[in-house]
Formats: C-alpha cells, sequence, structure tokens
C-alpha cells in the first residue's frame, strides 16, 4: 500500500552545529516537483539537496555533499515511508562540525523521514482515466450519477450530439461506474479507458 500526502509538511533538526531543515509537498509530475524543489531552496543555506518519486520515476541530487550522502538517504526515506507522488528537499546550514559521511547518510534520511512520518498522509488511489460521451438532454442526470459514483471530470468537450468526457476514477470502482453509465445512458453512449 502506498500513500501520499495531503498537504505540506516540515521538520527541523540541529544535528552537531549544523542545522537540517526538511520540507516535503505533494506532487503529480516531475515538472511540479522541481518547481516546488526551486521555491523552497535556499540560496543562504550550504546545500539543497533533495528527493521526488511519482510512481516509477525518482530523482534525487546530493548539492555539492560527497556521492550518495545526501539525496539517495532522502529517496530511502520516502520509499521506506512507503509514499509517492512525494517531494522531499533538505536544506543544511553548516555548523562547522563535519559529520563524516555515515553521519551526513544519518542526518538527511533521518530528517526526511521524521518530516515524513509527521506529515499528514492518505492511501494512494490507482486510478483509470476513461472517455464517454453523453447525449445532451441526460447530461444533467448522468453527470449526477456519475461523480454520485466517485468519478470527476477532468474535461468536457461539446459537438453536436452531446459532450465527450474525459473521467478520471479509481480503477476499483472503474467496472461498477461503467454499469451504472451504461444503465443511465441506455446503453446508447461511448464508454472507452484512456489509460489504465
Amino acid at each position: 500500500m502506498s500513500y501520499v500526502l495531503t498537504g505540506s509538511a516540515s521538520h527541523e533538526a540541529d544535528i552537531r552545529k549544523s542545522r537540517f531543515l526538511a520540507l516535503a509537498a505533494p506532487v503529480d509530475s516531475p515538472q511540479s516537483a522541481l518547481a516546488f524543489l526551486d521555491a523552497q531552496r535556499d540560496a543562504q543555506a550550504t546545500h539543497n539537496c533533495w528527493a521526488w518519486q511519482i510512481g516509477d520515476q525518482y530523482r534525487f541530487n546530493d548539492d555539492g555533499e560527497p556521492g550518495g550522502t545526501a539525496g539517495r538517504p532522502i529517496l530511502q526515506a520516502i520509499q521506506s515511508q512507503a509514499c509517492d507522488r512525494v517531494a522531499v528537499l533538505v536544506i543544511r546550514w553548516f555548523g562547522g562540525i563535519k559529520l563524516g559521511t555515515g553521519g551526513l547518510v544519518r542526518a538527511y534520511g533521518g530528517v526526511a523521514a521524521e518530516c515524513l512520518r509527521l506529515a499528514e498522509k492518505a492511501v494512494l488511489r490507482e486510478e483509470c482515466r476513461v472517455r464517454c460521451t453523453c447525449p445532451y438532454p441526460d447530461m444533467d442526470r448522468v453527470q449526477a450519477r456519475l461523480l454520485a459514483a466517485g468519478a470527476r471530470v477532468d474535461a468536457a468537450q461539446f459537438d453536436a450530439r452531446g459532450v465527450i468526457w474525459d473521467l478520471v476514477m479509481a480503477k476499483a470502482d472503474a467496472a461498477g461506474i461503467e454499469a451504472l453509465y451504461v444503465d443511465q445512458t441506455s446503453g446508447q453512449g461511448d464508454w472507452s479507458i484512456l489509460t489504465e
């Protein structure tokens, strides 16, 4: 089971005179992850190390710390907490005492893990996208029933016959929502899965 953050989170720690600040936020694309990291980084800090994971995609950066001592431990904290669609930035202000490679791994990974542990989370729902059509006379009724069943409208286009919806729903609910749709349109609409 995977989890997503329901909002941003932070955790601060002083470790041998260095100050570490971990910031975490939910993200839905590599672009939104990089936008979060760019917006939160502190140019006055000694290091801005980070990691993000979205499904099978991930990236991490040591920002000048010895290789493998910052970004990878942050990513491991994300994975050990079973988080997905999340970016974590750990900012370090050097306090004059070197931590060594083991100390850096423990500091970056520990601060990131504690930040994620404290964050409010929800279970990640596996979703799919569906395109369906509906004639104008049935549109309001069908849309109300689909939304009540757990689908959400991601896009709508209109043509001479009616509306074309792109719906997003939990994979687990898709078969039931399709049966409801067929019933509500008397089998007259088109239903096609865009992504599994």
